[in-house]
Order: C-alpha cells, then structure tokens, then sequence
C-alpha cells in the first residue's frame, strides 16, 4: 500500500470514527486532510525558493539511487513526502491519541526511506517532518473555531445527509439505575 493511500484510508477512518465522537474530535478529523494540504502548499513554497538539488543528482560519485531520481526542478529541501507524513501524523494523532503508536512510526519510516532510496538529504526529512507538524498544528488551531461552529450547526441539522456526514456525536452515558427493593441484599 502506497504511503499516499495509507494516508487516505487513515483520514477516512478517523473522519468514520469521529463521527461517533466529540464535537472537537470530528471536527479536527475533518481539518486533517485540509491542514495536511497546507503544510503541502507551504513545502512546495519553502523548495521553489531554496532550490536544493537532491543527493541523486548533486552527489559525484554516490551510488546509484533506488528510485528513479526526480527531473531537475524538482528540488530536494525540504521533502514533500516527510512533510506530508509529519502533517498526516499529527493531525490523526490529534484526532485520536492512540493513534500515535501508529502513525508517529509510519511517518518516521516515510522519512528514513526518502533517505535511503537516495533521492533526499537527512535535513530535508527532518526538515519536512517539522515543517508538516508546524504548519498542520497552526493550520488546525486557526481553523478548529469555525470548524466547531460548523460541526454543531451540521449535527443539529434537519438535513439527512448532514447528519449523517457528521454523525450523531458522543453515544449518551446510561444512567444506573437503582436496584428495585426486591433485589436489594438484606
């Protein structure tokens, strides 16, 4: 499975998971995939304006790389692919914090094969792996308000489909209820 698609199967379950969850949960999985976009939008920024050129091209004398080495103008810093996988992990870890035994190793996997297939430096996955968290961390607190306010006017809505897409919320406690006297121990 492709670290893309894992990424996507991830953001569908946890949006899935919260929609039985609170306010602020489902809420959070629904900004993942966005802010994950973001700190996408900003790598692509942040590559055009240092215009490193990646180990596969820039090293003489190196190995041959395991992947097919990207065209020149596809710049190496900082790395797209641990940007993502930074951004992604802490989305869903905010979502769900358990979540943080699975995604945290996945994207530090991410970031150490960019490395060893050749086609990035060590600092542009370390790079990446904070940028992705920075900007996903920003981009979820800068928009949990009106996500919040969304998410209560959807779940309280008429609308079937709205419902449905946010879900019901939290399942209600039950209440204990006292044992009858005839039960009661004497």
């Amino acid at each position: 499975m492709t670290h893309e698609l894992r990424t996507r199967v991830l953001f569908v379950a946890g949006w899935w998971r919260a929609r039985h969850a609170s306010t602020r949960a489902f809420a959070i999985a629904a900004l993942a995939p966005l802010a994950t976009a973001v700190a996408y939008v900003c790598s692509e920024l942040l590559k055009s304006v240092v215009a490193e050129d990646r180990p596969c091209r820039a090293v003489a004398g190196a190995a041959t790389s395991l992947a097919e080495c990207p065209p020149h103008g596809d710049w190496s810093f900082p790395s797209n692919h641990a940007t993502i996988a930074g951004a992604s992990a802490l989305t869903l870890v905010l979502v769900r914090r358990a979540l943080v035994l699975l995604t945290v190793p996945l994207a530090l996997l991410m970031a150490f094969s960019r490395v060893f297939v050749g086609v990035h430096y060590p600092h542009d996955v370390a790079a990446g792996l904070l940028l992705g968290t920075a900007v996903a961390f920003t981009a979820v607190r800068l928009a949990l308000r009106p996500a919040l306010r969304l998410t209560g006017t959807m779940r309280a809505s008429s609308a079937p489909a709205a419902r449905w897409l946010t879900g019901p919320g939290p399942r209600p406690l039950a209440r204990a209820v006292p044992p009858s006297p005839a039960h009661r121990r004497r």
